[in-house]
């Protein structure tokens, strides 16, 4: 799918594309786009899209390059973190001087957020640098709304396992907390990754600002993506200790649930340490030897209930007493 924004005033307007013309977009985004579009694209504005196996590629080199005149950059960008499995891919934003052109095949909210901002405020938007920063700006936004959710998602989770021991029908097993955590760390490695793909291409950015082939960041730019870089560090931070919570939040499921386990094996060894003593005087009165004096006492099949009653009550009260009951 083709989506193609320009300029009026100082505002972002989306083309109807059956009346103008793709070389007259600022911004042309490519959702999944078939071979045609990509035909139609490469054709109004004279670039070589990246196929989706060229932007999957993890090296360096293949993430990152100039060719023709245009900067190819590509990062890690978060899709639906609402969904229960949220999803992760690769978007390419190639830059021209005077346009930018994104590629991807999810569906990444932060980019439609960014073109409704940009339809509602007024913004100095005059090129593919520009547009690239306002982007990364949404998406960098987007990933500290994500963090700050799933910083309040753990402290959920913190209560529930810490809760684990009221006997509540309304509180979370620890298999669902279990489960709960597991989605904790998967969603914070997604954004680690596409903290860490963002700064790289900012790092990039700033790192070479001048550049004989193709667009360079020009000193407002700069500034814009020099304050980037301090909130993508600044991010990563907040990213690295929500692991290490999660970390924490998971051996304290863990050791609760040793301490459960613990608990039920510790009940059992009671219950048949208090029944112990009764069963031996049950076995030796149930053994069929002729001479046995008790068997013959008019009080001796009450005398032998009381005598298993008062050996099981004694473990019993003394368990208590030492409070392992």
């Amino acid at each position: 799918m083709i989506t193609a924004y320009a300029t009026r005033g100082a505002r972002l307007e989306r083309l109807d594309l059956g009346q103008r013309h793709l070389g007259e977009a600022l911004w042309i985004d490519l959702e999944a786009p078939t071979d045609a579009e990509e035909d139609a694209v490469e054709a109004a504005i004279g670039i070589d899209i990246p196929t989706r196996e060229d932007m999957q590629e993890i090296e360096v080199s293949s993430r990152i390059y100039r060719e023709g005149g245009v900067l190819f950059l590509t990062a890690q960008v978060i899709a639906s973190p609402e969904a229960r499995e949220a999803e992760i891919g690769p978007v390419t934003f190639a830059v021209l001087p005077d346009r930018l052109v994104t590629v991807h095949y999810h569906h990444p909210r932060s980019l439609g957020y960014f073109a409704d901002w940009a339809a509602r405020h007024d913004t100095a938007l005059e090129g593919g640098l520009d547009t690239l920063m306002g982007l990364l700006e949404a998406v960098v936004d987007r990933l500290a709304d994500i963090l700050e959710a799933e910083a309040r998602n753990h402290e959920a989770l913190s209560r529930a396992i810490f809760a684990a021991h009221r006997p509540s029908g309304k509180a979370d097993t620890l298999q669902a907390v279990l489960q709960r955590i597991g989605r904790a760390e998967a969603m914070n490695g997604k954004v680690n990754e596409s903290l860490a793909t963002i700064l790289r291409l900012l790092t990039y950015l700033t790192s070479t600002p001048e550049a004989a082939d193709g667009p360079c960041l020009h000193a407002r730019q700069l500034h814009v993506a020099l304050a980037q870089l301090q909130d993508l560090k600044s991010l990563r931070e907040v990213a690295q200790a929500q692991s290490n919570k999660v970390r924490f939040l998971l051996d304290a499921t863990l050791g609760v649930i040793n301490i459960r386990q613990s608990d039920v094996i510790k009940i059992f060894s009671v219950v048949a340490f208090v029944f112990l003593p009764p069963t031996l005087i049950a076995s030796i009165y149930g053994m069929n030897f002729k001479h046995m004096p008790e068997l013959e006492w008019p009080w001796g099949y009450p005398m032998a209930l009381g005598l298993m009653v008062v050996s099981a009550l004694v473990p019993y009260l003394l368990f208590r007493w030492k409070k392992w009951l």
